[in-house]
């Protein structure tokens, strides 16, 4: 029990310093993960638009396979992105194996269906009533979709934070198809926060595993708060 205590005191001491491979790892991490979310973000609530405004044969089926996929197993999608980018795959020319832009890719395919299917959650949730009034007082598409905007904006903005959440969190796909790799350029390194916290914890440095865990724990804790915040608007 000591010693778990002496490493929780060691493992603040790398974060208030500031330690140079802490704060590495955790900035790589929140750079892939932020640029999953928006690359998300452009493509999910659109689409979420596209499926809820509009009927079509197979809506309600699109919708179901949407909400299925919130629950689409991590190493599924890292299989699925190293197929596609390895050098026998249809993208092998590209070199991007084992990057940070894989990584950023499959947390993109992972975590698109879970913004998709709350954009449209959100836009369901908008009363009826509200929709009729714009219609009726004549708005053309663009302001109707502004103004369903506006109204949803709460819920949105949450299912983006839930994106993120999933994204920061993601190990399984990172491991396949980024290798966890350190190097001496910030941009060819795949470090992030959850492999580096796996890989530490297996060679016995866990002072530097709970320094990387506090971390993920504290912005876990901060991206609640916020969405606690924004869902009680």
């Amino acid at each position: 029990m000591n010693e778990i205590i002496q490493a929780f005191f060691q493992a603040i001491e790398l974060i208030i310093t500031l330690d140079p491979s802490v704060m590495e790892i955790t900035l790589r991490s929140l750079i892939i993960s932020f640029s999953a979310t928006l690359i998300a973000t452009v493509i999910a609530i659109p689409l979420g638009f596209l499926i809820q405004i509009h009927e079509f044969y197979g809506k309600k089926m699109v919708i179901n396979l949407v909400q299925t996929l919130y629950a689409l197993p991590t190493v599924i999608v890292g299989l699925f992105v190293f197929v596609f980018i390895s050098r026998a795959g249809p993208f092998g020319f590209l070199r991007l194996l084992f990057t940070p832009t894989a990584m950023i890719i499959a947390q993109t395919i992972l975590i698109l269906p879970i913004m998709t299917g709350l954009t449209i959650s959100a836009l369901t949730g908008v009363d009826p009533t509200i929709r009729d009034t714009i219609r009726s007082l004549g708005a053309n598409t663009r302001q109707y979709l502004g103004l369903l905007v506006r109204e949803a904006r709460f819920a949105i903005i949450a299912a983006i934070m839930l994106g993120f959440s999933r994204a920061i969190s993601e190990v399984g796909a990172a491991i396949m198809i980024g290798g966890n790799t350190q190097t001496s350029a910030f941009w060819t390194s795949t470090r992030v926060l959850t492999t580096a916290i796996s890989l530490e914890t297996s060679m016995g440095n866990i002072e530097f595993s709970m320094a990387l865990g506090i971390i993920l724990l504290s912005i876990a804790l901060v991206v609640n708060l916020v969405m606690m915040r924004v869902q009680q608007r």
